[in-house]
């Protein structure tokens, strides 16, 4: 084991999990704006998707070579209020259970009670999933018949196959650009959703190349300032590939 990975190895495992509510604020400071009620619903998604990218912390940590942390820092965990709300004894439980316990600031609590909570509270997916259920679904679903079923998290599976590794964003706007031109909005009839879904995508990717952008910027300001020259380098090439 080298000595960079001893140090990044030691850095994850002494970090300690803990609720970021950063990226809580963002959603919520996006979906508050009036840009929400004048698009549709899958650019609602981009651009919210936008928003998080361009004012998220960018997190890249002493000695690593490979950047993209979700948190603002190692272990710091974000939620997603849209999909499921935490209430202020949800976050009690994560902050005091025994097992896979996630540390709960008072800071957090404050902006969940102020801020969060009190925007969400019947916005979000699974609110609005439970309160369309039958009394008897609901009833074994208490009774622990069946369990979580995606319904208090953000499913995280990749999507694109292996379009996305073969093709940069790039390739992928041009392809989305073609496919608008090609919508016939006289004869289909889905002519209209298809194109919102496709601006939705371009967004989207545009979105991951301003992220990318973000974190070349943040390496050669970091460059700029480093006196060990092997790793000035390192910053420097890590830029280039962002």
């Amino acid at each position: 084991m080298t000595e960079r990975i001893k140090k990044l190895r030691d850095q994850s495992l002494n970090a300690v999990n803990r609720i970021s509510p950063e990226r809580a604020l963002l959603i919520t400071e996006f979906y508050k704006s009036d840009i929400v009620r004048e698009v549709s619903i899958p650019v609602q998604r981009a651009l919210s998707f936008k928003y998080l990218l361009e004012n998220k912390e960018i997190c890249i940590n002493d000695g690593e070579i490979i950047v993209g942390e979700r948190g603002p820092a190692p272990k710091a965990t974000p939620t997603y209020p849209e999909i499921c709300l935490h209430s202020l004894d949800d976050l009690k439980k994560l902050d005091t259970r025994p097992k896979v316990s996630y540390r709960v600031n008072e800071e957090t609590r404050r902006i969940y009670r102020e801020t969060i909570i009190p925007f969400w509270q019947g916005k979000s997916n699974r609110d609005r999933l439970m309160n369309q259920m039958f009394p008897e679904w609901i009833d074994a679903y208490k009774a622990g018949v069946f369990t979580e079923f995606q319904e208090q998290r953000a499913p995280g599976h990749t999507v694109c196959g292996s379009k996305i590794y073969r093709k940069g964003m790039l390739d992928l706007k041009k392809e989305i650009k073609q496919a608008i031109e090609d919508l016939d909005f006289l004869n289909d009839r889905e002519a209209f959703d298809k194109r919102e879904e496709l601006k939705a995508m371009d967004i989207t990717a545009g979105a991951i190349i301003g992220y990318a952008e973000r974190h070349a910027e943040k390496l050669l300001k970091l460059a700029r300032a480093e006196k060990d020259e092997s790793r000035k380098h390192e910053l420097e090439k890590m830029a280039e590939i962002c």
